[in-house]
C-alpha cells in the first residue's frame, strides 16, 4: 500500500515552502516520524516526518521546487525496505510546478489561494476594529491595515484584504534604485565566482528590512556602559548558578531585566503605530537575535518580565540551539515588543541595528573593551561596552530614547537597582 507524503500545514499565514533536501532516497527504508525531508519557509525551516514505515517508494518533487501546502511530495511503500513497486522513471514528475520566473521575483510570492487584487488606488482606513488574523499579517509584512480599502461591514478590513493588498504590493514595479543588478551578458570574472539563489529566508530578511527602513522614521543613539559591576558579579556567582539551575549565567539575561525595567519607565519604546493609533503593551515579549548558517531570526521570550534571570536564561539557550538546528516553531517567531541584538560576539564594537518592524525599539549590544576611563578625578582601565538603541522617530522623541538608553546604563552599572526596583 501506497502512503502519499504532503506539505503539512505550517501556520495560518504560510501557504508555501521550498523543498530545501532529502534526507533519504528513492528505495530506502524508512521509520514511522523519521525525517525525511526538510522545507523551508520564509522564517523557518520544517523537518516532514515519514507518515510510516516502509521505504520510499517516489520522490515528485526534488531540492529547490516551490511547493504548496498539500502538494504531494512522493510515495512511501507501506511495509518492509525494498518493496518499491515504482520506478523513479514511472514516478509522477513536477507535482507542484516551479514559478515562472522565480529569480525575478524580488519578495516572497503572496498567498495563491488570495483572491486576485484590483487595480484602484488604496482609500484611508475608518475608525472599524482590526480583527487577529489582520493584526497578524500588519506584523509579520510591515503592511499597515489603514492603508487598506476595507470590504467588510462597516468597511472592516478582512483577512482577504489584506493578502489582495500584499499581491497587489509585490506585483506593483519597484524603483530602480531599489532592484538589484542583472547582468544579462556574461560576467568577466565567472569562471572564479560562484552564483548562488538566495534561499528564502534570506530573501525575507532582505525584503522586511528594507520594507522597515522604508516605514519607519529610524534614527539612533549611542552610550556607553561600565560592565565591571555585572562581570564582577557574574564571576562570583556563575559556578553555584549554573549548578544550581542547569544553565550558565550570560549577560543577556541581565540586559534583558535591565530593558524591561527601563520600558516601564518609557512606554513609549515598547508601543507601535497601527494607522493613527498608539498601541501601548503593557507586556514585555523580548526578541533575543539569533545568528544561523541561513540567516538571523528572532525568536521572542514571552512575559519576560515574569521570568526570574535563570528562566531568561534557559529560554535563551534553548532558542540559540534549535536556532541553529532549525527546530524553531513558527509561533515563537512572531509577535514580540521589543528585541535584542548582541553583535559583540563576533566583534563589533558599535553599529545602528535595524527595527524589527513593527516594534519601535531594538537594543544593540556590542564588544566589552577595556578602555582608560576617569574615575574618581584617576585614570583607570574599565571593561567597556557601546550600547546602541535604534528607534522610531515618529513615536520615540530624542528626549525618550536617550532616558531609555541612561535606565540600561544605570541598571547595567547599579545590578542592585534591578533587585530593588529603583
Amino acid at each position: 500500500m501506497s502512503i502519499e507524503i504532503k506539505v503539512p500545514a505550517m501556520g495560518e499565514s504560510v501557504t508555501e515552502a521550498t523543498v530545501a533536501r532529502w534526507f533519504k532516497k528513492e528505495g530506502e527504508a524508512v521509520k514511522r516520524d523519521e525525517p525525511i525531508l526538510e522545507l523551508e519557509t520564509d522564517k523557518v525551516t520544517v523537518e516532514v516526518p515519514a507518515p510510516a514505515d516502509g521505504s520510499i517508494e517516489s520522490i515528485s518533487v526534488q531540492a529547490g521546487s516551490t511547493v504548496q501546502v498539500g502538494t504531494i511530495l512522493g510515495q512511501i511503500a507501506e511495509g518492509k525496505a525494498g518493496s518499491v513497486s515504482a520506478t523513479p522513471a514511472s514516478s509522477p514528475q513536477a507535482a507542484a510546478p516551479k514559478p515562472a520566473a522565480p529569480a525575478a521575483a524580488p519578495a516572497p510570492a503572496a498567498p495563491k489561494t488570495a483572491p486576485q487584487a484590483v487595480a484602484q488606488p488604496l482609500t484611508s482606513s475608518n475608525a472599524a476594529p482590526v480583527m487577529p488574523s489582520v493584526r497578524r499579517i500588519s506584523e509579520e509584512t510591515g503592511l499597515n491595515p489603514a492603508s487598506v480599502a476595507g470590504s467588510g461591514r462597516d468597511g472592516r478590513v478582512l483577512k482577504g484584504d489584506m493578502l489582495s493588498a500584499l499581491e497587489s504590493r509585490a506585483a506593483a514595479p519597484r524603483p530602480a534604485v531599489a532592484a538589484a543588478p542583472v547582468h544579462s551578458g556574461p560576467r568577466a570574472n565567472a569562471a572564479r565566482e560562484e552564483r548562488v539563489t538566495m534561499t528564502r529566508l534570506r530573501k525575507t530578511i532582505a525584503l522586511r528590512l528594507k520594507e522597515s527602513q522604508n516605514t519607519a522614521a529610524q534614527l539612533t543613539t549611542f552610550n556607553e556602559v561600565d560592565m565591571t559591576a555585572v562581570m564582577a558579579l557574574r564571576s562570583e556567582y556563575k559556578d553555584s548558578f549554573e549548578k544550581k539551575h542547569g544553565v550558565r549565567l550570560g549577560f543577556m539575561g541581565f540586559f534583558v531585566k535591565a530593558c524591561i525595567a527601563a520600558l516601564k519607565d518609557i512606554p513609549n519604546v515598547n508601543a507601535e503605530i497601527e494607522g493613527d493609533d498608539i498601541v501601548y503593551k503593557n507586556y514585555y515579549d523580548i526578541g533575543i537575535a539569533v545568528s544561523t548558517e541561513k540567516g538571523l531570526v528572532v525568536p521572542v521570550v514571552r512575559d519576560a518580565d515574569r521570568l526570574s534571570l535563570a528562566g531568561i536564561e534557559s529560554a535563551i539557550t534553548d532558542y540559540g540551539t534549535r536556532a541553529r538546528d532549525g527546530k524553531l516553531k513558527l509561533e515563537e517567531l512572531q509577535g514580540g515588543t521589543f528585541s535584542i541584538t548582541n553583535g559583540g560576539v563576533f566583534g563589533s564594537l558599535m553599529s545602528t541595528p535595524i527595527l524589527n518592524s513593527p516594534q519601535s525599539g531594538i537594543l544593540g549590544m556590542h564588544k566589552i573593551q577595556p578602555r582608560p576611563m576617569a574615575i574618581d578625578g584617576k585614570i583607570e582601565i574599565r571593561p567597556m561596552m557601546y550600547l546602541a538603541l535604534s528607534y522610531d522617530h515618529r513615536l520615540v522623541d530624542g528626549r525618550d530614547a536617550v532616558t531609555f538608553l541612561v535606565r540600561v546604563k544605570e541598571n547595567i552599572e547599579d545590578p542592585e537597582r534591578l533587585l530593588l526596583d529603583v
